[in-house]
């Protein structure tokens, strides 16, 4: 029996078309755990879906992907919507990706926890990069939609607690895929013309894809760079998103957002009036004092005479007069005592009173003897005594031996 004989691309072919007239394989929902996943430079993003049992390879093109709000990474579950056909070149069947979803959470949490995980790795939450509000300010922009509620809730508190402020509103859509570009521009706008003295930004409430705009890296990009203090006030107390985290203070409602911004007028009145109060009573105290002193100095009599502060001054004269003589006379008396005793240690000192207990200088010349070795025999030496000089012929040296001289105790 003859068998047909077929080319490998015709039975690829038979086998697509295979695949792609079955209903079952044109739109099926697979659950598993991704694998080699890998995004090349064309946007496409190749990986493989496997579970305990078994693998299968998927693609997912450019455009599908760019409508991904998470980012897809190894191990992570996920439900994978699509269709499964063969690529006729490889003759291998494969999943081509529409749409995914992390399984047992929304894709939006997931993509909210990645973003937040990333730019506090990156330091964008850091107490230390975060600036403070003016205490005054001249200029308020305010960056929401002019159509909305929190508009209107914004410039109601503003203009009750603060109306000498200015309000600049920056209209930008707070929903949908435009709004992100449009209130990262805002932001940006308002640092470039420095349009204010700080921002307000934000929304009321509503679901999470509602507030997605505020979750989006580029917003939080420009709150982090803005020179401008920016203050996240979006939705309600419970509503925390990526703007909160890099934004200088997070309110937790537009309204809360304005309370924070601007100063309470009547809060304002109240300390000028206490102020005020403070100020006077110190001024009434300084008159008080400087009219007792005013008294006090109008009743001495160097103001009644002058003849009197003379007559004071002539006192305090004498009186220092009689001091300066009475300490001059002491030191005196002290340096002749001083000098008394410093004469009489200097003339019991003197060799002129050796002299006078029996003793005599030798001298040949003007050189005094100290030893028998300073003088020969036949030399005339002058013997000082107390009472004059005697002349001396030196007729024999005697040396004293080593010991000679010396005291032998009784």
């Amino acid at each position: 029996m003859d068998i047909p004989v077929y080319e490998v691309s015709q039975i690829n072919l038979y086998l697509k078309d295979k695949f792609d007239s079955d209903p079952f394989l044109g739109r099926v929902c697979i659950r598993g755990e991704l694998s080699n996943y890998k995004i090349y430079p064309s946007g496409h993003h190749y990986f493989t879906l496997k579970d305990a049992e078994g693998a299968l390879r998927c693609v997912m093109f450019r455009g599908s992907a760019g409508r991904l709000r998470f980012r897809p990474e190894n191990g992570m579950k996920v439900l994978a919507l699509g269709r499964i056909t063969v690529y006729q070149r490889d003759g291998a069947y494969q999943l081509y990706c529409e749409n995914m979803s992390p399984d047992g959470v929304g894709d939006l949490h997931v993509a909210y926890e990645q973003l937040k995980a990333k730019l506090m790795a990156e330091g964008l939450f850091d107490q230390a990069h975060k600036k403070p509000l003016p205490a005054f300010p001249h200029r308020i922009a305010v960056i929401t939609s002019s159509a909305g509620a929190a508009i209107h809730d914004i410039l109601r508190i503003l203009g009750k607690r603060y109306p000498l402020s200015k309000v600049l509103l920056l209209p930008v859509r707070v929903q949908g895929a435009e709004a992100p570009p449009e209130i990262a521009g805002a932001i940006r706008f308002a640092n470039r013309h420095r349009v204010a003295d700080v921002i307000l930004t934000g929304r009321g409430g509503g679901s999470i894809e509602d507030l997605w705009a505020f979750n989006d890296e580029r917003v939080a990009r420009e709150i982090y760079h803005s020179q401008i203090p920016v203050v996240s006030a979006v939705g309600h107390e419970p509503d925390v998103t990526i703007a909160d985290f890099v934004a200088d203070v997070r309110a937790a409602t537009p309204s809360n957002g304005a309370e924070l911004i601007a100063p309470d007028q009547l809060e304002l009145r109240k300390r000028l009036r206490n102020s005020q109060d403070r100020m006077a009573a110190a001024l009434e105290k300084q008159l008080k004092l400087s009219r007792e002193r005013l008294q006090a100095l109008a009743g001495r009599r160097v103001l009644q005479s002058p003849v009197y502060y003379i007559q004071d001054r002539r006192l305090t004269l004498d009186h220092l007069s009689r001091r300066l003589i009475a300490a001059q006379t002491q030191l005196l008396q002290r340096k002749r005592s001083g000098f008394g005793r410093l004469a009489a240690a200097l003339d019991a000192m003197s060799p002129l009173k050796v002299l006078d207990r029996g003793y005599a200088m030798a001298r040949t010349g003007k050189r005094l003897l100290k030893s028998v070795h300073d003088t020969t025999v036949g030399e005339t030496l002058a013997l000082r005594l107390a009472d004059g000089t005697v002349r001396a012929k030196v007729t024999e040296i005697e040396e004293d031996t080593k010991d000679a001289g010396t005291i032998q105790e009784l």
